[in-house]
């Protein structure tokens, strides 16, 4: 049986939930939260990107899909600016530490409103063997994001 595009996010947003408790039990410049912080910034990152191109772009296409659509991708991008700032700032600064409680609380809220909102709608627009095409194009997708990460990053410095 194939695995629907909704069943690919959730077990993304599971390993993001994770991850953003384990950096909430984290301090300072710690190995600890460099090495998870790193494994959440490039999943996130892939991971955003990837559900755009393939999930997000496909429920644009549908005139019943646009609006929530639209709005997911709007907080991609707020969310996409916060983790920017987070990953470069030091680990250490008690600023850091104020930003990251920010985006885990609209990071979840995010996931929360996907998995229930966004889902549903989505639902309503694709049927199974399509939701089955668009997890399969999500996971290709979001491998060849995973390698553009850092590119991205320094193309958007130079802007």
């Amino acid at each position: 049986m194939t695995t629907t595009i909704y069943e690919r996010i959730i077990q993304d947003h599971t390993r993001h939930r994770e991850l953003l408790n384990k950096l909430s039990e984290t301090s300072g410049d710690s190995d600890d939260r460099q090495r998870a912080w790193n494994e959440f910034y490039y999943d996130v990152k892939s991971h955003a990107a990837a559900e755009e191109e393939t999930f997000y772009s496909r429920l644009m296409a549908d005139t019943d899909g646009q609006d929530d659509a639209r709005h997911s991708v709007s907080e991609h991008k707020e969310l996409d600016d916060i983790i920017g700032e987070l990953h470069e700032m030091e680990f250490s600064s008690p600023v850091w530490l104020v930003k990251f409680k920010t985006l885990k609380h609209d990071y979840e809220h995010h996931m929360d409103e996907e998995e229930s909102d966004i889902f549903e709608k989505a639902r309503e627009v694709f049927d199974k063997e399509e939701s089955g095409e668009i997890g399969k194009a999500f996971v290709k997708r979001k491998i060849a994001e995973r390698e553009l990460v850092d590119e991205k990053a320094e193309a958007s410095l130079e802007e």
